[in-house]
């Protein structure tokens, strides 16, 4: 253990080529992802219950979503992990850990996307209870009021701490998880992603009920995650964003019209032009969806909007 015990002081020490070419290619590729994610979700509906699309437009949407969420807050770990990898490949006369490091980060990339897949399955068969009650016109907001609601209650949950302390202790993680070798690296990318799921799935799930598919409202959940897990005041991040989550979903329960960027469903309630996907759905059927897609909404005509599809 000698190895992990002298990474801190040579990561006080300097910072070289690897480390800073690592944090910049991270951040390099978020900054891409969020420019593909902008053009993959234009023109698509942005508020709660919104239509995720196919699964294969989705899977490769959430993909590149966690890149653009995530990578910024994953940038310690892989810093960490890569001056481990790199001191033990000095010691025994091998190149740089490239390999090992691209299958860490590809690791955590894939227990993201298997939470994203159990999302959508979740998702698609909420919405296939086709219940009245679930509309948006009914009880829609308090349905994502209450999902917010849940999740600034797990942000106090001793489990929520657990994983939390995951995310925000690299080298202690590493010296407890560690696996040699590229495949070693992978399970290892992997346990960290799982560790992340349980820290912030609770975010994720606020995200789907503002609307998963807002450019601003997963800025705004990639803020809550980067500030909890890189803010040295764990505590206090941690009660500040519950104290948050709580005025948030109160106000989207019970004033969702005023809440700034919240499209409410049916309405451009962000501002942003919705005509051509709503003309894109009334062609297709003559009926307009209202919102809660496939969740017992029902066109003007008072048809069940799914219905109108031919």
């Amino acid at each position: 253990m000698g190895i992990f015990a002298a990474v801190p002081r040579r990561a006080a020490q300097r910072v070289d080529a690897l480390q800073l070419g690592l944090i910049a290619g991270l951040i390099a590729l978020a900054a891409v992802a969020w420019a593909v994610t902008g053009g993959r979700t234009d023109g698509m509906d942005m508020g709660p219950g919104g239509d995720l699309g196919s699964l294969s437009f989705y899977l490769g949407a959430w993909v590149v979503m966690m890149a653009a969420m995530m990578f910024p807050s994953i940038a310690p770990m892989v810093r960490t992990y890569a001056l481990v990898q790199r001191s033990r490949h000095a010691r025994r006369g091998l190149g740089e850990p490239t390999a090992a490091i691209v299958a860490f980060v590809a690791g955590y990339v894939l227990a993201w996307t298997i939470f994203g897949l159990a999302a959508y399955a979740a998702f698609e068969l909420f919405g296939a209870l086709d219940i009245e009650a679930f509309s948006w016109d009914e009880g829609g907001p308090y349905i994502a009021g209450g999902v917010i609601l849940a999740a600034a209650v797990y942000q106090l949950t001793p489990l929520k701490d657990a994983c939390l302390s995951r995310c925000r202790g690299p080298l202690d993680f590493l010296t407890e998880r560690w696996r040699d070798g590229v495949g070693g690296a992978l399970r290892l990318g992997l346990e960290h992603g799982a560790w992340c799921v349980g820290c912030c799935w609770a975010l994720m799930a606020t995200l789907f009920a503002l609307g998963v598919m807002s450019i601003p409202w997963m800025v705004f959940i990639a803020a809550l995650i980067a500030v909890e897990k890189l803010m040295p005041w764990k505590r206090l991040a941690n009660r500040g964003i519950a104290v948050l989550l709580v005025m948030l979903g109160l106000a989207v329960a019970f004033a969702p019209g005023s809440v700034p960027g919240l499209t409410l469903p049916g309405r451009g309630g962000d501002g942003m032009d919705h005509e051509p996907a709503m003309r894109d759905e009334t062609s297709m059927g003559g009926e307009e969806k209202n919102g809660m897609a496939g969740m017992g909404g029902k066109g003007p005509g008072g048809e069940d909007s799914k219905d109108a599809m031919p």
